[in-house]
């Protein structure tokens, strides 16, 4: 499958698989995601009561389904049930990975409920190679990492810290903090954050250039607007997380292009 590290072109990551474009998380914007040719869907695991991994963002039905109430208080055969604005039922995190063999799916496991039933799935399956697991929680991403050897990882926010950090201090204070980063022989592959933080901007092209000399791709979440696209395209980072996949792959292309003019 296609590497979570670094590439020559930057990619373009379907956020819950283009919602700006299709009803999140569906099997309806997976199926336009790789009928349009795109490689990475960033999508949130939940837990039913059950232990099944269903692929939602909320930790509540209400806003993308039919249903009410907490997902970790519904079982599986309830939520099967239901329907999404697509009018499918949510889809199993093992569904979307047997279903679409051709995509790799960067998954946020949204809650410490997912951790041991994701561990399961990947430690059981030929799945390894098709997944990354993202998360806020350092301490879930950790847990994930010592179970399945091999499995590639972004940061988690602690991490992510760190590294704003680093971006703003002498480099030999920087250094000193980034040995407290992991990295890709931790098995830490990407650094996936937002431009700003409660409105302080928190990107640079320095933080770019020390994350990359620290062995990890960067994909900056969630970028909607084709200026901000540009921006961080500019300071060179490797990945776009975007409800609106479409523009991002042609401003790409067009990029392209237009380097490639003599």
């Amino acid at each position: 499958m296609r590497s979570w590290k670094r590439t020559d072109k930057p990619i373009v990551l379907a956020h819950r698989g283009g919602a700006d474009e299709y009803p999140e998380n569906s099997v309806q914007a997976f199926e336009g995601m790789r009928a349009q040719g795109f490689n990475y869907i960033e999508t949130d695991a939940q837990t039913t009561s059950d232990g099944v991994l269903i692929l939602i963002h909320d930790p509540l039905l209400d806003r993308t389904t039919n249903g009410s109430g907490e997902i970790s208080q519904v079982s599986w055969a309830e939520v099967s049930q239901l329907r999404d604005e697509s009018g499918h039922a949510p889809m199993t995190v093992k569904a979307a990975l047997d279903g679409f063999p051709d995509i790799d799916f960067n998954i946020d496991a949204k809650v410490d409920g997912t951790v041991e039933p994701m561990i399961e799935l990947l430690r059981c399956s030929d799945y390894l190679d098709q997944v990354l697991v993202a998360s806020f929680s350092e301490k879930r991403l950790r847990r994930i990492r010592t179970a399945v050897p091999g499995v590639a990882t972004s940061l988690g926010t602690s991490g992510v810290a760190r590294l704003v950090l680093a971006s703003i201090l002498p480099s030999f204070l920087s250094d000193l903090v980034m040995k407290a980063v992991p990295g890709p022989s931790d098995g830490a592959a990407c650094v996936q954050m937002p431009m700003n933080f409660h409105g302080v901007r928190i990107l640079s092209k320095k933080l770019i250039d020390i994350a990359h000399g620290h062995g990890l791709a960067v994909h900056i979440w969630t970028i909607n607007e084709v200026k901000d696209m540009i921006e961080i395209l500019d300071m060179g980072a490797d990945g776009i997380i975007t409800d609106r996949p479409s523009l991002a792959k042609e401003l790409i292309e067009n990029r392209d292009k237009q380097a490639q003019e003599p």
